[in-house]
């Protein structure tokens, strides 16, 4: 099975090829920005891709004509996306469509990574049936991203998942997880809300299943997420509690004293049943997801 990966320098891109080179029965293209990130060259071919430019998305598409194509790049800086309309709208939307319509003709299946960020947060755990309500522009280029991906595409899978954590190699941004641990070993005391609720995902099981979609050629859409609904609060609490930090240093807060540009949905997190039954998909728990991030 042939499969090409976008995004392939970022947290799950990363994770994917960690998980697909040298498998023997996969030959696997891994594509980002720039130069390869990954330390590792052996198991996979490597090649740029911006996908927002059309002509690039078609040429490496017809190129190696792969079976499953993992949509992981995007524009994923929530408030940069309030301010950058542009640049997001290129990656999340036009990028979308350029590798739904590429993946369509050489009868490819796509799957897509989504956000729970597509919901305005009134309730969750959510199903896959919840109607989308997004509440900043990242939520709803999200959104339209994943009308692309059913208007383009014949084969198609969208995978939604929640506030992903983990480490890779020269990593380009943070995430909660090594925001937490590091402000607070550093003594450095944090404002943390506690009025939105996840259930946050360990990078690693977010690759597990689109590997998981991709080999069972799984079609719609699937939630694939943690299996713990908490508070970000409560998340930092139990970041503090596994590496045995001063949990004083985290503060509650509100989000409306937090001055972000993009709004966030306060309750989200999703159900993940769908995906079990169906993929077989089952994932850490938090603290052995803590355990494996071999953080010293």
């Amino acid at each position: 099975m042939k499969i090409l990966i976008t995004g392939s320098n970022g947290l799950l891109g990363q994770k994917l090829v960690d998980k697909l080179r040298n498998k023997p029965d996969i030959q696997l293209i891994a594509t980002a920005l720039g130069a390869d990130r990954y330390p590792f060259t052996e198991g996979y071919i490597y090649n740029t891709l911006d996908i927002g430019n059309e002509a690039e998305v078609k040429t490496i598409i017809q190129q190696y004509k792969p079976d499953c194509i993992i949509n992981t790049a995007a524009m994923t800086n929530v408030d940069g996306c309030e301010t950058d309309h542009e640049g997001c709208d290129r990656l999340n939307v036009h990028g979308v469509k350029y590798l739904a319509q590429a993946a369509d003709e050489i009868d490819a299946q796509l799957i897509h990574l989504s956000t729970d960020f597509i919901f305005d947060g009134t309730h969750g755990p959510l199903k896959e049936d919840e109607e989308p309500k997004p509440l900043s522009y990242y939520g709803n280029s999200k959104y339209i991203g994943e009308q692309m991906v059913k208007q383009y595409c014949n084969k198609w899978t969208i995978l939604r998942t929640v506030l992903v954590y983990g480490v890779v190699h020269n990593m380009s941004r943070s995430n909660i997880v090594l925001w937490v641990k590091s402000s607070l070993e550093n003594k450095i005391a944090i404002n943390v809300v506690d009025d939105q609720f996840r259930t946050p995902t360990l990078a690693e099981d977010l690759a597990t299943g689109c590997i998981l979609a991709a080999t069972k050629h799984a079609q719609g859409i699937y939630n694939i997420c943690g299996k713990e609904f908490m508070s970000i609060y409560d998340l930092a609490q139990r970041i503090a509690e596994h590496w045995q930090l001063d949990k004083s240093l985290i503060r509650r807060a509100q989000s409306a004293d937090i001055n972000q540009p993009a709004k966030r949905p306060p309750i989200t997190g999703f159900n993940i049943g769908k995906a079990r039954e169906e993929l077989g998909y089952e994932p850490h728990s938090l603290e052995e997801g803590l355990e494996s991030l071999h953080l010293h």
